[in-house]
């Protein structure tokens, strides 16, 4: 059976300046969506707790919250890490307890998982309710609308805009900036040797401004399952459309290997290179930066 973090979703707003603070850069943002069935798979799964978050109030944690942004810690990997290393129950807001396999999740662990009740009475807790998180984001309501199934803590604030020595996240870029452009005279960009290829792979006057795509975290915390056939998609898009790609991987050793073998099958590849300076590929249109 499938499961939830190989079919998860998101949606990318990819405009993003990966070396400097040019105004004409602007930053990128990324919603994670829950797989279509998620909240059918868990009603069935946990009815008493699916009941305790849609009765909740407004401002208390509920079921918005979970659809929204706490649907991944209800899957494996955070489940598994919930319960093995900080020894809470897997779910959370349930106590667990060694029973039934919960297939839907496919955790190698079983558990039965039931609402956390009172110490003294033994009758769930339904009156013990955490507030729901404050959530900001930075970007316009104009890029992205706030629909009214997001939870009520959630603010849409506007871009942020950072110091100017916060933007670099290479601190040899930044030098050569200030050395050559003090104070705010700065006419264009200059990068040192390392990002050089990805500097020409974004000016490229002869191409459309390409689409980021960062995974921060995605690959460490397991949810890149198959990153060749992640590659492979990226591949058809580029096929079917006119874009241009940067993909940093984040240093997620997989995909990296996944990039290598790709870019060894058309040409001799130097890994030290690719490690320093990043690669193209697919018809020089996905520039890919270990980074």
């Amino acid at each position: 059976m499938e499961t939830f973090m190989e079919t998860f979703s998101f949606l990318s707003f990819p405009t993003f300046s990966p070396l400097s603070n040019a105004n004409s850069h602007k930053s990128c943002s990324v919603v994670l969506l829950a797989p279509s069935l998620f909240e059918s798979h868990f009603r069935r799964e946990h009815p008493l707790l699916y009941k305790y978050l849609q009765e909740a109030d407004s401002n208390q944690v509920s079921w918005k919250d979970v659809a929204h942004w706490m649907w991944p810690l209800y899957t494996e990997n955070w489940g598994s890490w919930r319960s093995d290393d900080l020894y809470l129950s897997p779910c959370p807001f349930t106590v667990g307890e060694f029973g039934y396999k919960i297939s839907i999740f496919s955790w190698n662990e079983i558990y039965d998982c039931h609402l956390l009740h009172d110490p003294v009475t033994g009758l769930p807790t339904w009156h013990d309710r955490p507030p729901s998180p404050l959530l900001l984001y930075g970007f316009s309501k104009d890029i992205v609308e706030c629909p009214d199934y997001w939870p009520s803590n959630v603010h849409v604030c506007g871009f942020w805009f950072l110091p100017t020595e916060w933007q670099f996240s290479c601190k040899k870029c930044q030098e050569i900036s200030e050395l050559s452009y003090p104070g705010d005279l700065r006419t264009k960009d200059e990068v040192c040797s390392a990002h050089v290829k990805l500097q020409c792979f974004l000016i490229n006057p002869a191409s459309t401004p390409p689409v980021f795509i960062g995974l921060s975290s995605i690959g460490s915390m397991g949810f890149l399952r198959n990153p060749q056939t992640f590659l492979q998609v990226i591949q058809t898009v580029l096929e079917i459309t006119n874009f241009r790609f940067i993909l940093f991987t984040a240093s997620y050793e997989p995909l990296d290997e996944a990039v290598q073998a790709i870019a060894t099958e058309s040409s001799h590849l130097d890994k030290r290179k690719y490690l320093e300076e990043g690669i193209c590929l697919f018809d020089n249109r996905l520039f890919c930066f270990p980074k």
